[in-house]
């Protein structure tokens, strides 16, 4: 049986790294060696200039120190020889100075001294002239000694008469020894530049791979990306801040709750939305959790995380329908209670009008079935002979039922009149039953409980006024009950007061209008609500000219659609 193949081990493939924390501690070691090398070299270029031209200078200075009174006095007393007074004052200058050589020479270029005493009546090798022309001269060449630094200057006698030129060398090896004796503590300063620079590179990259989580860049563009799909898919509003209250990202869910477009991106909350609620429980002024808050005709929960670097991020829940269902599933229940208690009225009726029959009265019998139909047939035709839009009428013959079942008397006022032409009757529904109900809510239980409705149109305006017989609302607390969650009542089944009279002011707001509580005549509290141009424009006439029923006013007494048990 073959013995099965093994798999030869895997290479390890060096090459650029894929870490974050990798890739930029890299580059950084690349900058901060490359860094030093470049500022090495910048160094050394001048520092090499800088050393020519000091030992130019020193060969100049020996130079100009030998030719003095006792040389020239030599040179025009004697003959070059290698034991004459010249090569010696030219040798104890050379030990004393430690220059490579001091030559001296006459106007001919023949050398009276040097450190070769073989070249001693020689012409110099090279070139005299400038020198014996009455200029200094500084330069790097080489002789027959090898490459030096030189200083020539001229001789002169007594007179200021030039009769020859003095020529001193020093050795080019002693300037690039110095050279090279500077470069092991410049690479050790360089050296300890660079371990600094790597150590500060190493402590960013750390901190930066923390930061990081030690991704990859094509991790983080793809961690990027599926964030974006993320945030856009969710159904839920998501809102970034940055340290300083700006809007760092949103979603569309967002975008649509606040009624904001993607121009808010970068600019502060405060200036885009605006002062309230909503804008002090984003930037986190509210504290708490599953805070309410109406923005527009929405109703949101929000709920604020702060982060690491001062920011937040909150989201946002669209409560609309629940809040909608919850006060719906309130009102069912007064309702049932109601009909449940109409049951039992209606149930003494019966008994009532089974009796009559029995003891066959059966006028008495019509008469009283006549009369409890008529009160049910007179709350509806009152109310909708001074509401005309059905949605409104039926609201109020709704919500009577509901006051007479609970012992209180709902009176509509003389004043009120409204035609068929509402634009938007969902929103005065919306806010004419919010205030019915909490009229309704303080009216109860006190010593003469009623409430009135006064439903009128001003031009296209509508106004609405509710009062009750309640205790009222304080002064100081008369623009607080406009505040998202605030309330004085006990929470319903569905957990949320405080939002009725919130979007009554919002919605009254939003069309340019306003909401406002005042003292009732009766002390307690009055409502006005001004909607402008909540009616539609059209001017409708008789054929006669006279103006048409729904726009003329009944003078008849106050309609009273409630009774008090």
């Amino acid at each position: 049986m073959n013995a099965g193949a093994t798999t030869p081990p895997r290479r390890r493939r060096f090459g650029w790294p894929r870490r974050v924390f990798s890739q930029v501690l890299l580059m950084q070691l690349a900058i901060a060696a490359g860094t030093a090398v470049l500022a090495t070299g910048l160094f050394l270029r001048p520092l090499s200039d800088q050393l020519d031209d000091q030992a130019m200078r020193r060969a100049l200075a020996i130079a100009e120190t030998t030719a003095s009174d006792p040389v020239a006095d030599a040179l025009l007393a004697s003959r070059p020889s290698v034991d004459g007074p010249v090569q010696e004052e030219a040798e104890r200058i050379r030990r004393a100075t430690g220059a490579e050589y001091v030559v001296i020479m006459d106007r001919r270029g023949v050398r009276w001294s040097h450190t070769d005493t073989g070249q001693i009546g020689r012409v110099v090798s090279t070139d005299p002239s400038e020198a014996i022309a009455g200029h200094d001269v500084m330069e790097i060449d080489s002789g027959t000694l090898g490459r030096s630094a030189r200083g020539k200057v001229p001789l002169r006698d007594e007179s200021g008469k030039i009769i020859g030129a003095v020529s001193v060398g020093i050795a080019y090896d002693s300037v690039r020894e110095r050279l090279l004796a500077t470069i092991p503590g410049l690479l050790a300063y360089a050296g300890g530049a660079l371990a600094v620079g790597a150590l500060a590179a190493f402590l960013i990259s750390r901190r930066l791979q923390r930061q990081t989580h030690d991704l990859a860049f094509s991790d983080i563009s793809a961690l990027l990306a599926e964030r974006e799909a993320m945030l856009h898919s969710l159904r839920e509003g998501v809102i970034a801040l940055d340290g300083a209250g700006r809007i760092r990202l949103m979603n569309d869910e967002a975008q649509r709750l606040l009624g904001l477009g993607p121009e808010a991106t970068g600019q502060p909350l405060d200036a885009v939305l605006g002062p309230g609620r909503t804008t002090d429980v984003l930037a986190g002024r509210v504290a708490g959790e599953d805070l309410l808050t109406v923005s527009g005709t929405r109703v949101l929960i929000a709920n604020r995380m702060p982060t690491d670097d001062g920011g937040a991020v909150a989201t946002l829940r669209d409560r609309t329908e629940l809040e909608q269902l919850g006060r719906e599933l309130d009102a069912t229940r007064g309702l049932i209670d109601a009909l449940r208690a109409q049951d039992h009225e209606h149930a003494n009726r019966m008994h009532t009008l089974m009796g009559l029959l029995e003891l066959e009265m059966h006028d008495e019998a019509v008469e009283f079935v006549t009369e409890v139909v008529g009160v049910h047939r007179a709350t509806a035709e009152q109310v909708t002979e001074r509401i005309h839009d059905p949605l409104p009428a039926a609201l109020l013959v709704g919500k009577a039922t509901v006051a007479a079942e609970r012992g209180v008397s709902l009176r509509i006022s003389p004043a009120t009149l409204l035609p068929d032409r509402l634009v938007d009757p969902q929103g005065l529904v919306t806010v004419l039953g919010n205030l019915v109900d909490n009229a309704l809510d303080a009216a109860a239980g006190s010593e003469d409980p009623r409430i009135e409705v006064e439903v009128r149109a001003e031009g296209r305006t509508v106004v609405l006024r509710i009062s009750d017989s309640g205790p009222g609302v304080p002064p100081q607390q008369r623009e607080l009950v406009f505040t998202e969650g605030w309330t004085t009542k006990e929470l319903p089944t569905h957990g949320r007061r405080g939002l009725g009279l919130a979007m009554v002011r919002r919605l009254a707001e939003r069309q340019g209008g306003s909401a406002r509580v005042t003292e009732s005549a009766d002390g307690g509290a009055e409502f006005t609500v001004v909607l402008p141009e909540a009616l539609a424009e059209t001017e409708r006439v008789t054929r006669d000219g006279a103006p048409p029923d729904d726009l003329v006013r009944d003078p008849a007494e106050p309609v009273t659609t409630g009774e008090t048990r």
